[in-house]
């Protein structure tokens, strides 16, 4: 079995290493007698490993010389418009012709892997593809062709799935990028793009990547999160979304604050559920994530250049653009650049109830993050107007976070009250309060109003939204 792919015997050839371990063990000098031990035999946990790597290994090899062959027979024109019942019925066929030209004899569940695998890097993404469709994976991280890390409930753990080589991972590289109309080599070593699900892709090659090509896949929720959703999940309670939802229907300018990885984009989603349909929304992202409900959405996606270095669209030439679409509500999916000029007009100029995401780490953060982001842009403003500009346009910082047992928390919802001398006014009125951690790791904490009021109460009973005073107690 597997002749065609056993490894040499060792011969003269041999590392030192083994000739060490072939060679006859000194005899021992005279007068020093030594007890004669019994040969150490590995664990059987040990064995029935190397036994299965070694099993991976040759299905590996059998794989790289199948889909060589495939390659060859398959009409690959004709494989798009095939079903995926009659391709799998015909790789089955060649892989099965192709075995027994080599002698080589598979049981039924490694055949019916290794079918599953070659029609996965014919149609699919290889190695990827069974992490792409496990429903419990968050984000796929892929460090050279031999270490493949995902996330699941925010904690990263490293797989045992692995690509043959760097070609192999480049390859597939290619395969998603050529997708999209893009291209990765030397000249242009890294890609942004999107998968066909609507994940999002991100990669970098040699050499700017120097131990292998680096990859990572934010992988596309398609289950749709709504608030009750995330109070079930204790992201924050029902007190919090009850205020939320007064703010999100009176149309206050809101920014989700918060790292990478902390459900900015997810709390954003769920706060648009609180969007009336009758409005027009206007979304604008660099890679299409937001899931919005609503019958009147209108969808925009920045484009980076060509191979020529042309055909540049970025978030703030479609925010200019949304401007002329007569929006009631404009959301960026998030801004980091420029395009934060056109988002506080708007927000200033008619357009309330416009949403967006920053990174920052506090609310405080985070309405610096919006002063460097102005200056980075070239306007040339003085300080004091740059935030006065900033607290007009801005109601509500909600700050997201992802703690170290890896759950997500709303942990501060702050109000921007206006100015004071050169000074932006904020209060916080929900917050989360770390109480200590469990053996296991879980931090425990409780989610506490500051017993402050807020500051757009009267706005809310103007708009319908009496909520009751109790909910701004604190718990003591």
């Amino acid at each position: 079995m597997f002749s065609r792919f056993k490894k040499p015997e060792a011969g003269p050839s041999a590392s030192p290493a083994a000739a060490r371990a072939a060679a006859p063990a000194p005899a021992p000098k005279p007068g020093i007698s030594r007890p004669v031990a019994a040969p150490a035999r590995p664990p059987a946990e040990a064995v029935a490993a190397d036994k299965e790597k070694k099993r991976k290994e040759r299905l590996g090899e059998l794989k790289q010389e199948l889909h060589k062959r495939l390659l060859d027979n398959l009409n690959l024109a004709a494989i798009e418009q095939a079903s995926e019942a009659n391709l799998k019925a015909e790789i089955a066929a060649i892989s099965a012709e192709a075995l027994d030209e080599m002698s080589v004899a598979l049981s039924k569940e490694d055949r019916a892997t290794l079918n599953q695998e070659l029609y996965d890097e014919v149609m699919g993404l290889g190695p990827l593809e069974p992490l792409l469709k496990d429903e419990s994976v968050n984000d796929i991280l892929v460090n050279g062709p031999n270490r493949i890390f995902v996330e699941r409930n925010g904690k990263l753990t490293l797989t045992d799935i692995t690509f043959k080589d760097e070609r192999h991972l480049l390859r597939i590289i290619d395969k998603i990028v050529s997708a999209v109309g893009r291209r990765v080599d030397e000249s242009n070593p890294y890609c942004d793009a999107r998968l066909a699900d609507g994940s999002r892709f991100n990669c970098m090659v040699p050499p700017v990547a120097v131990d292998g090509s680096l990859v990572s896949i934010r992988k596309f929720k398609k289950e749709k999160l709504g608030i009750p959703d995330l109070v079930r999940f204790g992201a924050f309670t029902e007190e919090m979304g009850l205020y939320l939802q007064a703010a999100v229907s009176c149309r206050l300018n809101i920014i989700v604050s918060g790292g990478t990885g902390s459900g900015k984009t997810t709390t954003l989603n769920a706060l648009s559920s609180f969007i009336d349909n009758t409005e027009r929304v206007l979304t604008i992202e660099d890679t299409a994530e937001l899931q919005l409900q609503q019958v009147h959405v209108g969808r925009m996606e920045s484009r980076p250049a060509n191979v020529e270095g042309k055909g540049a669209v970025t978030q703030r030439d479609c925010l200019r653009n949304a401007l002329r679409m007569r929006p009631d509500r404009i959301i960026v999916g998030e801004t980091r650049g420029e395009e934060v000029i056109d988002m506080l007009q708007a927000m200033n100029t008619g357009h309330d109830g416009s949403m967006t995401t920053i990174h920052a780490n506090s609310a405080r953060d985070g309405i610096s993050r919006l002063e460097n982001m102005v200056a980075m842009a070239g306007i040339e403003m003085p300080l004091k107007a740059v935030r006065s500009q900033i607290a007009s346009a801005v109601n509500l910082i909600v700050q997201a976070s992802r703690l170290q047992d890896g759950s997500r928390r709303m942990v501060s919802i702050t109000e921007i009250t206006g100015m004071e001398g050169e000074v932006i006014s904020m209060q916080e009125v929900f917050r989360y309060e770390r109480l200590g951690v469990e053996p296991n790791g879980k931090i425990i904490g409780r989610f506490n109003a500051t017993g402050v009021r807020s500051h757009y109460s009267d706005r809310f009973k103007q708009w319908g939204y009496d909520l009751p005073a109790s909910i701004y107690e604190p718990i003591n």
